[in-house]
């Protein structure tokens, strides 16, 4: 079912939202070489429990940690280890999300350790390409477009740096998705798809809109752990995350963090 939520509950995820910003950007100055994913996911516990609110993640679904961090062809929900030690030029996305007074916000960012200088063009041009590719979906979340409009906009930033979009393979489907007082709500939202097809857009719609790209082959398996999701050819994978209400002036970005929203949605 799809959940329309009122101006008030739009505000509590906006506050929810604005948590979650500063935790990614205190998690983006705790990315370099020598960090473990470990080590960054107590920093977004703390910050988060700084903050008053509580993790989404952790014991969603019996998942052990409030942060996700996937390295290189790991696309997504990789869990924290101590074992894993970032490197310079290793791509690492986190994803995360903050519950406040009982409503949720997602988004996730891509990182290139030590910064894109130490990433192969190729590699810098999908970080890029993805969160491109994020914006685009947001652009399109206006009332009267329809769900569709959103994933053929997406897919169409993939089409144009030549990226695998990860959506869909074996009949596993993951991807974007509404979002409120759960974590996830119907409905799902590809990283491809038709336009004009799908779901109407009305204002008070909210959605975690979180395109997911890779160098190679988008197809993609579940690792041994259960949970993280991988490139099946070892391509490296970047994934960008925001949650969106739909309002009757457009999109509003919930969990965007500082001069984010207006760089990006201007004009």
């Amino acid at each position: 079912m799809v959940i329309q939520k009122s101006p008030g509950e739009i505000e509590l995820m906006a506050h929810s939202g604005a948590i979650l910003a500063e935790v990614h950007e205190a998690l983006e100055q705790a990315v370099r070489p020598g960090v473990t994913t470990a080590d960054l996911d107590e920093l977004a516990a703390a910050e988060i429990a700084a903050r008053g609110a509580k993790p989404s993640f952790l014991g969603y679904r019996g998942y052990p940690a409030t942060l996700c961090a996937s390295v290189g062809p790991q696309i997504v929900h990789a869990v924290p280890s101590r074992r894993v030690r970032l490197r310079e030029g290793d791509v690492v996305s986190l994803d995360c999300g903050v519950v406040y007074e009982g409503y949720h916000s997602d988004s996730a960012c891509t990182y290139v350790v030590g910064g894109s200088d130490h990433a192969d063009e190729r590699t810098a041009r999908l970080v890029e390409a993805t969160y491109e590719a994020l914006w685009a979906g947001i652009a399109a979340l206006r009332p009267g477009q329809r769900l569709g409009d959103v994933s053929y906009a997406i897919e169409s930033v993939a089409r144009r740096y030549g990226c695998g979009v990860v959506a869909e393979h074996d009949g596993y489907y993951v991807g974007g998705h509404g979002i409120g007082r759960q974590m996830h709500e119907d409905p799902m939202v590809l990283g491809r798809g038709r336009p004009g097809r799908g779901m109407r857009l009305r204002p008070g719609l909210v959605f975690a809109i979180e395109p997911m790209f890779c160098l190679g082959n988008p197809a993609f398996r579940l690792d041994a752990d259960g949970w993280t999701l991988s490139t099946v050819d070892g391509s490296v994978a970047a994934h960008w995350e925001h949650t969106v209400a739909v309002t009757e002036h457009g999109p509003r970005v919930l969990t965007a963090r500082t001069g984010e929203q207006v760089n990006r949605l201007a004009g």
